[in-house]
């Protein structure tokens, strides 16, 4: 059975910090290129981040650059993403992704306000 459970967000204040974490199961995790997207009300689902298989990072949007870091660890099956600096603007439901899988989690919210 293929889950994808994230975990991590909560309330933080503008400029604080928070780390996501994606547990994955009931696939071959070391196969698939990792996804995180984001979805703030009103708003188009956003790609956050993407990195390879092995542990290489494709790309950030640009709004994230320099505050953001995707990394995984294919021994615990697991995706993070490290968020510093946040923005009210970061406020969304973060959820990460299997590329090219259709395997999706039920997100974690993220909310930055004073």
């Amino acid at each position: 059975q293929v889950r994808l459970v994230e975990s991590g967000g909560g309330l933080v204040q503008p400029g604080g910090s928070l780390r996501l974490s994606c547990a994955a199961s009931g696939f071959t995790f070391s196969s698939y290129a990792m996804s995180w997207y984001r979805q703030a009300p009103g708003k188009e689902r956003e790609l956050v981040a993407t990195i390879s298989s092995q542990g290489v990072v494709r790309n950030y949007a640009d709004s994230v650059k320099g505050r953001f870091t995707i990394s995984r660890h294919n021994t615990k099956n697991t995706v993070y993403l490290q968020m510093n600096s946040l923005k009210p603007e970061d406020t969304a439901v973060y959820y990460c992704n299997a590329q090219r899988s259709g395997y999706w989690g039920q997100g974690t919210q993220v909310t930055v306000s004073s």
